[in-house]
């Protein structure tokens, strides 16, 4: 089939690649000239032939609202617009609705597989009317990683991206443990080759996972991590996720803790622990460290 593509960055264009060694055809579009098939969305959507699937990887927010402005512009009746980015699906929701206006349909995919994904392949989580994902699976089915398993149809508009968030949140608790736990190992003198502690945990453990293999990876790039600042950004889904479950009244301590540990790693001196050795001081007279 023919598709259209919309943002080539590290993943557009590696799942450019992916698809078109499927036997498909990928016109893509990007702002940079360098990777872009085409100069324009106007462009690319003329080049498309018949019933038209744009595929939009953009960043969330801003970038994907007004892409997809221009697309409603663009398309004509029994198009779809795929959104493969990471939107909340609150925005699917008014995505849906506006397109459906023009009689354009639309479909929200969660995109899981980062820089490995054109080899391994990614996995799929989509959201949407059974009809308009029928008319995407061969793209999806060219995407995903080889045997049964790896994309799922979650549900209506907005499941896909719900999914996902949930699966960033997951790894958001699951990349905290495995950050607790080689910070405490490399605390003790008892333990003298942390790294391969987390390499005998590749087999034959419960913890064994890909996110302990690319641990391992990055231990056996900088053994102590020293190259590295104690800093970690948030893309958004993480808070996202907290957020559904203080609207659904569902307890998530492990990936909350998780955000916010983030949160931490971005203050060089912690206000909150200034008035906890304040307090200390007051009621016990604990020693305080002053500023130099």
């Amino acid at each position: 089939m023919e598709l259209g593509l919309v943002g080539l960055g590290k993943m557009g264009g590696n799942m450019r690649e992916r698809i078109r060694r499927a036997g498909h055809t990928v016109i893509g579009y990007d702002r940079n000239p360098d990777v872009s098939d085409v100069h324009s969305l106007e462009e690319l959507v003329g080049k498309l032939k018949g019933s038209r699937v744009i595929w939009v990887m953009v960043p969330a927010g801003a970038a994907t609202q007004s892409t997809i402005d221009e697309l409603a512009a663009l398309l004509s009746p029994g198009d779809i617009v795929v959104d493969g980015g990471n939107s909340r699906w609150t925005d699917d929701e008014k995505h849906a609705v506006e397109l459906g206006i023009k009689g354009i349909g639309f479909v929200d995919c969660g995109v899981s597989g980062g820089v490995w994904g054109l080899e391994n392949g990614y996995a799929l989580m989509y959201g949407g009317d059974a009809e308009n994902v029928a008319k995407v699976q061969p793209v999806f089915d060219a995407l995903k990683p080889e045997g049964d398993f790896g994309s799922v149809h979650a549900g209506k508009v907005g499941a896909g991206h719900f999914a996902k968030m949930v699966h960033n949140g997951i790894e958001y608790a699951m990349m905290q443990a495995y950050a607790e736990g080689w910070e405490l190992l490399e605390k003790v003198d008892s333990v003298t080759d942390v790294r391969e502690v987390f390499r005998s945990w590749q087999e034959g453990t419960v913890i064994r996972s890909w996110l302990l293999d690319l641990a391992v990876n990055a231990l056996d790039d900088d053994e102590h991590l020293d190259k590295l600042r104690g800093f970690a950004a948030d893309s958004g889904e993480g808070r996202w996720t907290v957020e559904a479950a203080i609207d659904n009244a569902v307890p998530l301590p492990a990936i909350t803790a998780s955000l916010f540990a983030r949160f931490a790693s971005r203050q060089d001196d912690s206000p909150q622990m200034k008035m906890i050795a304040a307090l200390r001081n007051q009621f016990g007279g604990h020693a305080v460290e002053n500023k130099k």
